[in-house]
């Protein structure tokens, strides 16, 4: 764990280069994303950030009613914060707000953090028969 690092929520909290840098070029899922639809996506949602020394190293947002459910989408730590316990402490965060408990469903897709999740409670879907998508993960370079 990186005892230094500040958790801070809100999106004008952000550094909105830093996760539209991240996004646009450095993640598998959002590769080419414009800066203004990350600036749109983090305006509807609740974004939590990591910090070290006022710079930004670690980012996540929740599509949610803050009611009922909740999408976790976008988390990342910059490569060379890996390791650190820097996404641990974000998920600890964001999991011990009094809202983000009463939650019926938290759900999230990965291609490569399942061991991370998976320390969090997160599994595999129970009825993956029941979910339904409409799946267009480049729709943001044809807009």
């Amino acid at each position: 764990m990186m005892p230094d690092v500040v958790i801070k929520t809100g999106k004008e909290q952000m550094d909105l280069q830093t996760v539209h840098q991240f996004l646009s070029q450095e993640s598998y899922w959002a590769k080419g994303i414009p800066f203004e639809m990350v600036a749109d996506a983090l305006s509807h949602s609740y974004c939590t950030g990591a910090f070290l020394d006022g710079q930004q190293i670690g980012f996540g947002r929740l599509i949610t009613d803050y009611t009922t459910f909740a999408w976790f989408a976008d988390f990342f730590v910059l490569p060379e914060y890996h390791g650190r316990g820097v996404a641990k402490q974000m998920l600890t965060h964001i999991l011990s707000q009094p809202w983000t408990k009463r939650l019926r469903r938290k759900m999230l897709a990965t291609k490569d953090a399942h061991t991370l999740y998976e320390k969090f409670e997160f599994t595999a879907l129970a009825s993956p028969d029941r979910i339904m998508e409409i799946f267009q993960p480049d729709i943001h370079l044809h807009i």
